[in-house]
């Protein structure tokens, strides 16, 4: 029934049961009880309901919106193919309102009427069509929470103040807290700098809670994410999003740190947060590892959706291309054989039971070895489903961090044993979770 995971704690051990991501911590060299084993066995069948739902049970609620494929930077990582980025097609105006229009139709249908649905402006460079989405912000904004992903450089004063008088989520990128770094993975065609101009840009939005900075991880800039940290809380930026580069095109592999190496260096960054924390008050909470610590918590209040089987994509949102094609994730836009269908042409659900879509929404972590044997296999997913089927072969394969993920596992499971959970989190994360379990009395004889 139970797994034994190491978490590398010098008092604990973790107990897991792999198929509802149930979990318990026990000292080391103690055996279960049967008050604990029958507890557990009356909760089973809600664990494995929630896990259940969470995993093929949840309703479409995001759209990103790729309003043009060009680029006005040559970022060596990105997943978008360069002839696209270069001499891509913009979504027009009129285009993007009748977009809008059928999304808002469907999604009445299937969300409840007190929530909105998320629209994100993602890319490529959207703000290269901010004359395109502005408008579409101003005429939707009581239909849709809108967010912008953007690299920055068109962010200027008029742009900053629109977005922030609007609410509209933003997403900056940075990959280093000093320009020689940043530079080596993301810069302009010509081979020029942002790194100032984004700076400036930060320090123009300090103050807006709606905004969070996004650091591609690569080996380029792995020995300094400690710095990064110490960086993005003097800046006091809210939050913040460590990223393993996604190494779904060659140019990204080419850059990939080793797992081992990089979740030392990301542990340490960890560390850190909580250092600046204790010391100032002050918290910088690193999201995507917020999430991992969330979904072993409680599973059903995670906010990202990278970190399952399946995941997201196809299934809690889908990617929107220029001219309408349909993909599960902006991951597959450069990938033909994953258009699902046209939003312009076709019926949404009928694309997203589309056998394009399938191939993602149906990959599951059962199927993938040895995933299939990893007590933590819901608390990892093996994403990207793009990485894995363009790096290593197949929908059936790993991604491409499976020992990072690992060690990440491990240290959230050692801030649970410590009682420090609360110091990495988001004010207010539980706040519509539901105890369903509490263990900490069962196992004692």
């Amino acid at each position: 029934m139970f797994s034994t995971f190491d978490i590398k704690h010098p008092d604990y051990v973790a107990l897991i049961e792999p198929d509802n991501a149930f979990w318990a911590l026990v000292e080391k060299n103690s055996a279960i009880n049967d008050k604990f084993v029958n507890a557990y066995k009356n909760k089973a069948e809600k664990f494995s309901d929630e896990m259940q739902k969470l995993r093929f049970g949840l309703a479409l609620n995001a759209v990103y919106i790729n309003p043009t494929s060009r680029c006005n930077l040559n970022c060596v990582y990105c997943y978008i193919p360069q002839e696209m980025r270069k001499h891509g097609d913009d979504m027009s105006r009129d285009a993007l309102f009748e977009a809008l229009e059928k999304l808002s139709g469907y999604f009445k249908q299937v969300m409840p009427e007190n929530r909105l649905p998320q629209i994100i402006f993602h890319g490529a460079e959207p703000l290269l069509v901010k004359e395109v989405i502005f408008p579409a912000i101003e005429k939707f904004q009581d239909r849709f929470r809108f967010g912008v992903q953007t690299n920055g450089v068109l962010l200027d004063d008029e742009a900053i103040e629109f977005l922030t008088v609007n609410g509209v989520g933003i997403g900056l990128s940075l990959d280093a807290p000093i320009k020689q770094i940043a530079d080596k993975t993301r810069k302009t065609w010509g081979g020029d700098s942002v790194f100032e101009n984004t700076i400036k840009t930060i320090h123009k939005l300090k103050g807006y809670d709606g905004y969070n900075v996004i650091t591609t991880v690569t080996k380029e800039n792995m020995h300094c994410l400690c710095d990064m940290i110490d960086f993005f809380h003097e800046l006091e930026i809210p939050a913040v999003m460590l990223n393993m580069v996604r190494c779904t095109l060659p140019g990204a592999r080419e850059v990939k740190p080793d797992d081992y190496e990089v979740a030392q260096h990301f542990i340490k960054a960890l560390d850190r947060t909580h250092e600046l924390y204790k010391k100032t008050g002050r918290k910088i909470v690193v999201a995507n590892f917020a999430n991992i610590l969330v979904s072993i918590m409680a599973p059903m209040a995670r906010r990202l959706m990278c970190d399952i089987s399946p995941c997201g994509g196809g299934r809690v949102f889908f990617a929107l291309a220029p001219d309408g094609g349909m993909f599960p994730c902006s991951e597959f836009i450069g990938l033909p054989d994953f258009k699902g269908g046209n939003l312009f042409r076709d019926d949404i659900n009928t694309v997203l039971q589309s056998e394009s879509f399938k191939k993602v929404t149906d990959r599951k972590i059962e199927d993938i070895k040895p995933c299939d044997k990893c007590a933590i296999r819901h608390f990892c997913g093996a994403p990207c489903p793009a990485e894995a089927y363009e790096m290593n072969g197949g929908m059936n394969k790993i991604g491409a961090f499976c020992e990072f993920y690992e060690e990440q596992v491990r240290y959230a499971f050692r801030l649970i044993a410590d009682n420090i959970v609360e110091d990495y989190l988001w004010s207010e994360w539980d706040k519509d979770t539901v105890t369903l379990f509490e263990a900490s009395a069962l196992n004692r004889l």
